[in-house]
């Protein structure tokens, strides 16, 4: 099955809307993405260090089934955010891990 992208960008899209109408946001901030593993036995040190070779800091969640991927602090609009979604996707998602969201950190 082929990743809908155009559907990951409009929920992200969508999302930073939602986030804009309740909260101030920052001009700049870290954005923390997260990835959930397919497999019971997800290869976490191999995506995340693809991914830190692109300057994201990358943590495994305290269940051993999401990989945080943090970068910033970054400019804080949905092109910018979905730009490094989409690098982070497209690193990991051929290793099994699923996009299941992102976060602002201040």
């Amino acid at each position: 099955m082929t990743h809908d992208y155009d559907a990951q960008r409009a929920e992200t899209f969508a999302t930073f809307d939602e986030i804009g109408r309740i909260d101030d946001l920052p001009k700049r901030a870290e954005v923390n993405f997260l990835f959930l593993a397919d497999d019971l036995d997800p290869p976490f040190e191999k995506a995340g260090k693809l991914l830190q070779n692109k300057g994201f800091r990358t943590e495994v969640d305290a269940e051993g089934e999401t990989l945080e991927a943090r970068i910033g602090p970054v400019e804080v609009s949905a092109e910018a955010i979905w730009d490094y979604e989409r690098q982070a996707t497209e690193l990991v998602l051929p290793l099994g891990f699923e996009p299941d969201g992102w976060e602002i950190v201040e």
